[in-house]
C-alpha cells in the first residue's frame, strides 16, 4: 500500500502542532520541510523521537537548493553543505534528501555536468545508507522539465539517486506525461501532489500561492497519477501545498482536508491502481433534494419566523410529538421551527442567536451516504432521542450546524409529528431552489472538498461578486438534475455582507434560502396580500435593464413595482425577489427559473447595496 504523506509546509503553526494535526488526520508519514526545523526550538533527534511517538515515518527532508552545475569554489561548498544535510537527516531518521533544481544565475548548464555531481552525490549519500531525489522546478534555470530531471537522473546510474515527481511542476506548465511511464518505479523516490486553479500568472506565483489539494482545482492530476501507476511506483504519494489560505487556516482542518482528498484520489485511481488497500469508499449516494431546513430560535423569535412563513404562504403543518417544534410545509419545501430549551438546536441558537441549525438531504440510501462521509473523516453526530422518535443519521457540517441523511423523506413527518389542520392556502412555491452559505475566505476550498467529496455534488466556476465593503467570492455546486444546489460566499475583506453575517453570527451558516416558483408575478401579489414586503431595489436598476433587455412595458412595470431583479443568458430568462433580513441573521429569496441555469450572479451587487442600506452599520451596537 502506498503511504499517505503530506509536507509540513502545507499547513499553519508550528513544527509540533503540524505534526500532532498529520498524525491527528490519519497519515502515515510526514516530509519535514527546513524552515520548519530551523525555527523549531527542538532538536532533530526530539524532533525524530516526536514523529515516533506519533507513529509518524518521515518519508523526505527537503529542499535543498541551488546545489547541481555549480562552479568553483560553490561546488565544494555545496558538497559540504550536503554532508552537513546528511548528518542531520541521520538525526531525523530519513534517508531521503529532495534536491530541486538551480535557481542560481550563477549555475552552468550542461545534463553531463549535473549528472556527474548526482554521481559523486550518490557516492557520498551510500556510504551512509542515503537517498536523494531531484526534482525539476517548473521555474528551475537550467532544469525545469521532469524529462530533463530523469535524464540527469539516469545518466548519473547511481542507486542512490532518483528522481522526484510533482504534479504540479509537471501540469501547470503543460507538460506532457505520458513519458512517466518509461521511468522505472525503483527510480520514482518521492510523488508529490498539487491541485490549482487555472488562473493568469506567472508559475512561480501559481505555484506559491494557490497551490490547493487534489480535487480543489483544474489540473488533471488523475491523469497524472494513471501514468504514475503505469511505472510500478510503491513508495509515498506526499502532498507538497503552498496556498494562503491554508497558512491562515487551522492546521488540523487542513489536515484533514488533506487526507481527504488522498482518499478521494485512491478511490478515483482503485480500479488501474490495486495496491491502495485502504478502507474501501462506499459510492456517492444519489441525491435528489432538500428534506427539511431546521431553525433554531427562541421562543419570540419563533412566533416572528412563523408569522413570516405565513406570509410566503407556508402552512403549519405538523407538531412534533413531544418538543416545541414546529413543521411548515409548502410545495415540496419543508421546513422546521425549533424552540426547544435543550438539546442540539437550542446550543446552536445560543452560540449563534437565530438561523438554521440543520439541514436534511433526500437521498436514495442514508446508510451509504453516512458510510461515505466517515471514511472521508466528517464528524458524526449523535443526539438521544425519545421512544418511538426516528433517528436520523446525521454529520457536523459547516459552522457546526448539522446535515442530516433521510432516504425515505416523508417518514420523518409520520413518526415523530402530529399532523395539523390548516385552512391556510399557499402552494405558490414549488421547492428549495439552493441554499447558500457565508464562510470565512479561507475556509472555502475546505468545504467544497467536503460537499464534493460526499455528495454528488460537482463545482460551477467560481464568481467574484462587488459587494460595496470588498469582494466576495461565490462557488456554486449542484448535483445532475440541480434538484441539490448549495452556494458558498466567503470574502477576506471584513466590512462585506457575507464577513458581517460571520462576525454576528459567531461562524459560517446559511445566510439565505431560495424557493423556486412557477409565476413571480402572481406568487409575489400572492405573498404581499398576506403582508409580506421585500427589499427595495433603486429605480437607477430598472433604468439599466429597460436599456439592456427589449422587456415588453408591462412587464417592466411589473418589475419595478414589486422590486423583482432579472437577468438573462441566452435564451434563458431569471426571476428574483428577496425579503428583508429576518433579525438582522438571514434572508429568504423566491426564484423563477425560464430555461436559466446560473443565480443571478450580474444582480448579486445590487442586491447586496441594496442589503446594506438596511443592515444596521457594523460599528452600532445590537439593542
Amino acid at each position: 500500500m502506498n503511504k499517505r504523506s503530506i509536507a509540513t509546509v502545507s499547513l499553519s503553526g508550528a513544527l509540533d502542532e503540524k505534526l500532532r494535526a498529520i498524525a491527528a488526520a490519519g497519515f502515515d508519514a510526514v516530509e519535514i520541510f527546513e524552515n520548519d526545523l530551523l525555527s523549531f526550538g527542538a532538536s532533530p533527534r526530539e524532533v525524530a523521537q516526536l514523529c515516533k511517538d506519533l507513529n509518524l515515518e518521515i518519508c523526505a527532508f527537503q529542499p535543498f537548493r541551488d546545489f547541481e552545475g555549480m562552479p568553483e569554489p560553490q561546488r565544494a561548498r555545496n558538497f559540504a553543505r550536503a554532508e552537513r544535510k546528511f548528518d542531520l537527516m541521520q538525526e531525523l531518521g530519513t534517508d531521503l534528501l529532495l534536491i530541486c533544481s538551480n535557481v542560481s544565475p550563477a549555475s552552468l548548464g550542461g545534463i553531463d555536468r549535473a549528472a556527474e555531481d548526482f554521481r559523486e552525490l550518490g557516492e557520498r549519500a551510500a556510504q551512509r545508507g542515503l537517498r536523494v531525489g531531484y526534482e525539476a522546478l517548473a521555474w528551475g534555470r537550467h532544469v525545469n522539465d521532469y524529462r530533463d530531471a530523469w535524464e540527469i537522473v539516469r545518466r548519473a546510474d547511481h542507486a542512490a539517486i532518483g528522481v522526484i515527481l510533482d504534479s504540479f511542476h509537471a501540469l501547470a506548465p503543460g507538460f506532457p506525461t505520458r513519458a512517466i511511464a518509461s521511468i522505472p518505479g525503483d527510480k520514482i523516490f518521492l510523488v508529490q501532489l498539487a491541485d490549482a486553479p487555472k488562473l493568469e500568472l506567472d508559475i512561480l506565483s501559481w505555484s506559491r500561492h494557490f497551490r490547493s489539494f487534489p480535487g480543489q482545482g483544474d489540473l488533471p492530476v488523475g491523469e497524472f497519477m494513471t501514468v504514475i501507476a503505469a511505472t510500478g511506483y510503491a513508495g509515498p504519494l506526499s502532498l507538497e501545498i503552498f496556498n494562503d489560505q491554508f497558512r491562515a487556516g487551522s492546521a488540523a482542518q487542513t489536515a484533514v482536508d488533506g487526507l481527504r482528498s488522498l482518499i478521494l484520489l485512491e478511490d478515483l485511481l482503485a480500479p488501474d491502481w490495486p495496491k491502495f488497500a485502504g478502507e474501501p469508499l462506499a459510492p456517492k449516494a444519489k441525491s435528489r433534494g432538500t428534506g427539511f431546513i431546521e431553525f433554531a430560535v427562541n421562543e419570540t423569535k419563533a412566533g416572528e419566523l412563523a408569522m413570516l412563513f405565513a406570509q410566503l404562504g407556508f402552512r403549519r403543518s405538523g407538531k412534533h410529538r413531544s418538543k416545541a417544534v414546529e413543521r411548515w410545509t409548502q410545495g415540496k419545501a419543508e421546513l422546521v421551527i425549533n424552540c426547544e430549551t435543550d438539546g442540539f438546536a437550542h446550543s446552536h441558537y445560543v452560540t449563534h442567536g437565530p438561523g438554521v441549525c440543520a439541514i436534511a438531504l433526500d437521498v436514495d440510501n442514508a446508510g451509504l451516504a453516512m458510510q461515505r462521509a466517515e471514511t472521508l473523516k466528517a464528524r458524526t453526530f449523535y443526539q438521544p432521542v425519545g421512544p418511538g422518535e426516528l433517528e436520523i443519521p446525521a454529520i457536523h457540517g459547516v459552522g457546526g450546524s448539522l446535515l442530516y441523511f433521510l432516504d425515505q423523506a416523508g417518514r420523518n413527518w409520520d413518526t415523530d409529528f402530529e399532523p395539523v389542520a390548516s385552512d391556510a392556502k399557499g402552494d405558490a412555491l414549488l421547492a428549495v431552489d439552493h441554499i447558500a452559505q457565508s464562510m470565512p475566505y479561507d475556509e472555502m476550498l475546505s468545504w467544497l472538498l467536503f460537499y464534493t467529496g460526499i455528495l454528488d455534488l460537482k463545482r460551477l466556476p467560481q464568481m467574484e461578486i462587488a459587494d460595496p465593503r470588498g469582494l466576495v467570492q461565490s462557488q456554486a455546486i449542484i448535483n445532475a438534475d440541480q434538484s441539490l444546489r448549495f452556494v458558498l460566499n466567503g470574502s477576506s475583506a471584513n466590512r462585506t455582507l457575507p464577513s458581517r453575517f460571520i462576525s454576528e453570527f459567531f461562524g459560517s451558516g446559511v445566510q439565505h434560502v431560495a424557493f423556486s416558483c412557477r409565476d413571480i408575478f402572481a406568487t409575489v401579489a400572492a405573498m404581499r396580500a398576506r403582508g409580506a414586503d421585500f427589499l427595495d431595489i433603486p429605480d437607477n436598476y430598472y433604468d439599466d435593464i429597460e436599456a439592456k433587455y427589449d422587456l415588453a412595458p408591462d412587464v417592466m412595470a411589473k418589475l419595478r413595482a414589486n422590486h423583482i431583479l432579472y437577468d438573462r443568458e441566452g435564451d434563458g430568462e431569471f426571476f428574483q425577489v428577496y425579503t428583508h433580513i429576518f433579525d438582522e441573521r438571514f434572508f429568504f429569496e423566491i426564484v423563477e427559473r425560464r430555461n436559466y441555469q446560473g443565480f443571478g450572479a450580474a444582480n448579486a451587487g445590487i442586491r447586496l447595496a441594496a442589503q446594506s442600506r438596511e443592515v444596521r452599520p457594523a460599528s452600532m451596537p445590537r439593542v
